[in-house]
């Protein structure tokens, strides 16, 4: 994997000199504020982009009836990143580059990573394109497909912090197909490592297999509003699409399929033995005038191979003892799925853009995990319904620049945790500020 992507780096960097050198003359074709620099050739064969955004955020939490009367508060720069794209019509070939820039990934997660997007694509025909490399895959919920740049509300849905892998490496097939006058139909596909972004060590684990199918009964959206959240292009027309997504991770050693290695089991041989992560989704979008209606389903499972005898604990050692948290002995099958992100979801947001370029948006969303489900735990998790209510001031009639506040009320279930393991007695209280940049 390590000798891949210096592979794939370098067939950018290869692409780069091509692009450089068939076009005589390099210059800026456009700039549109939040959509970046275009660059082309004279023969407009070759077009090259860069953009680039910055989210500073700062966070607010309270833990409401309980006896913390603490505010706890975190700033910090969200996101920042740096992309780079091109393509050349005459050779049927594009390319994404994406770095992130604070390496802490899309999520709180500890898989920080400079390089977010790389990979290569070839349109193989006119509605087939192929690409090979790191990108947002279809098998997640609607939502990961769309811009940070372009999200309604402060962060993403718990759905999507839940069961996302977020970024995958492999190959990806997409398609669009016109079948009537106004209707489209969109499938993709996707075959990847299955541990989420590049893997630089071992790869534990087979592939993961899936895919998306998406239909649009009134047209395309105007602008890729397809894969931006708000309608600030404001449709004229109704715009709607309705899919379905599936996935079969073939031996995951983490949560959800976004890390490699962090979890372990092995057979009474001492061959590594992991289980299988299912996953599949429904999401709908629609857009009209300034409204927007997002919502979305994911239910994910696991299958445990019945022979795994032994666990690996973080320190390397092995232990043949599979106990809940008071030390008391369960089933193996038990176990494991408690560590794993298993159960169902569903968010439902929804928002309206006015005239002067002010959005009140709002969102509902419900976790529902299995009896046995790391989305138990008390720290992180253990949250059954948030409501979040924000608002958006945009700074241009486009996503160039805006300032967002929203505040998210949590039910807290039975056993929760606040951020030092305390216990606590009642519901939390968040209150988020975000503002972006984009150039």
């Amino acid at each position: 994997m390590k000798n891949l992507k210096r592979i794939l780096t370098l067939s950018f960097l290869l692409l780069l000199v091509v692009e450089y050198s068939n076009a005589q003359v390099i210059v800026l074709n456009k700039y549109k504020f939040g959509e970046g620099l275009e660059f082309s050739g004279n023969d407009n064969n070759y077009k090259m982009e860069i953009s680039g955004y910055l989210q500073p955020i700062t966070e607010s939490k309270k833990y409401l009836d309980n006896d913390d009367s603490s505010l706890y508060n975190r700033m910090r720069l969200r996101r920042a990143r740096l992309n780079f794209s091109g393509s050349s019509k005459k050779d049927k070939i594009s390319y994404r580059l994406q770095l992130d820039l604070t390496g802490g990934g899309e999520s709180d997660a500890s898989i920080g990573s400079l390089v977010f997007d790389a990979w290569v694509a070839y349109d193989v025909t006119k509605r087939i394109k192929l690409s090979f490399g790191q990108k947002a895959t279809a098998t997640d919920n609607r939502e990961l497909g769309m811009r940070s740049t372009t999200l309604q509300l402060v962060e993403r849905s718990p759905i999507s912090a839940a069961f996302a892998s977020v970024r995958e490496f492999g190959i990806f097939a997409e398609s669009t197909y016109k079948i009537s006058k106004q209707s489209y139909i969109k499938p993709e596909i996707a075959i990847t490592n299955g541990d989420g972004i590049n893997v630089f060590g071992k790869d534990h684990g087979g592939l993961k297999y899936g895919g998306r199918i998406d239909y649009l009964p009134f047209g395309l959206f105007n602008n890729f509003g397809q894969y931006r959240q708000a309608d600030i292009e404001r449709e004229l027309t109704p715009k709607f699409v309705i899919g379905t997504n599936y996935s079969y991770n073939v031996g995951i050693s983490d949560r959800r399929g976004s890390e490699s290695g962090t979890i372990l089991y092995l057979d009474n041989l001492n061959k590594e033995l992991l289980p299988d992560y299912v996953k599949y989704g429904v999401d709908f979008l629609f857009k009209y005038r300034g409204f927007s209606l997002l919502g979305e389903y994911i239910n994910a499972s696991a299958r445990v191979p019945s022979g795994i005898t032994q666990r690996v604990r973080v320190n390397g050692t092995t232990a043949t003892t599979f106990e809940d948290a008071n030390n008391n002995p369960i089933p193996i099958e038990n176990f494991i799925k408690g560590r794993m992100m298993v159960g169902e979801g569903y968010n439902l947001q929804s928002g309206y853009v006015f005239k002067n370029l002010f959005s009140i948006d709002g969102r509902i969303a419900h976790m529902k995990p299995q009896t046995n489900s790391f989305l138990n735990n008390g720290t992180f998790y253990n949250r059954s319904n948030y409501y979040t209510l924000g608002i958006t001031k945009y700074l241009a009639r486009n996503y160039g620049a805006k300032i967002q506040l929203d505040c998210t009320y949590i039910n807290a279930k039975t056993g929760s945790n606040d951020i030092n393991g305390n216990l606590i007695r009642g519901n939390e209280f968040i209150t988020r500020l975000i503002t972006t940049i984009s150039f």
